[in-house]
């Protein structure tokens, strides 16, 4: 047994259910996407909400091994923007939701000329009216240097202020280093 797996088994124990709101964060193949999936995997099959789209061959080729690690317990839906409706659309099974990820989602707004503060507030206002426990996983890019160009800047300053406003309503934020999970917040 890994050293995750012993913290995954302890974190997962029996009885462990997942709160309504779940956030996960780490760098870049830090394991924060299966880490989340391992949590959901508990509760026998899970909505997989990707924000991810296909750009060019690399990220269709990441998004395919995305997929086949999930295997078929898993339903996709691909909303590259508008995450606060369709959590509101699908949360009604009251099937867990994993949305994977929130930087890419503020990195589709902005490319696309929409404000994320406008649909950071709109995700946030709707989370009262989720009936499944929704698991986001993000990028945490706020540990660098401040940005040199404005764009990059609003992007950082976005998904921190994101990342704030969803570990103030979470029961459970998880930093992932390295593979390890660093438990930030649990209050199940």
């Amino acid at each position: 047994m890994t050293v995750m797996d012993s913290v995954r088994a302890a974190d997962q124990s029996p009885g462990r259910s997942l709160p309504p709101v779940s956030l996960i964060l780490g760098g870049a193949r830090s394991g924060k996407s299966r880490y989340a999936e391992g949590l959901i995997a508990e509760a026998g099959s899970g909505l997989y909400l990707a924000t991810a789209t296909p750009g060019d061959a690399e990220m269709a080729d990441r998004i395919a091994a995305h997929r086949a690690r999930r295997g078929p317990n898993w339903d996709t839906i691909e909303e590259p923007l508008d995450l606060a409706g369709a959590l509101h659309r699908h949360s009604s099974s009251g099937r867990p939701i994993l949305v994977d990820c929130l930087t890419l989602w503020l990195s589709n707004l902005l490319h696309a000329g929409h404000e994320p503060e406008q649909a950071i507030a709109a995700l946030i206002e709707t989370r009262t009216a989720w009936l499944s426990p929704v698991v986001f996983v993000s990028n945490e890019i706020g540990l660098g240097i401040v940005p040199e160009n404005a764009l990059a800047r609003r992007f950082r300053d976005a998904a921190g202020h994101l990342h704030q406003a969803l570990a103030e309503r979470a029961g459970l934020v998880v930093l992932l280093v390295a593979g390890l999970p660093v438990i930030i917040k649990d209050i199940r």
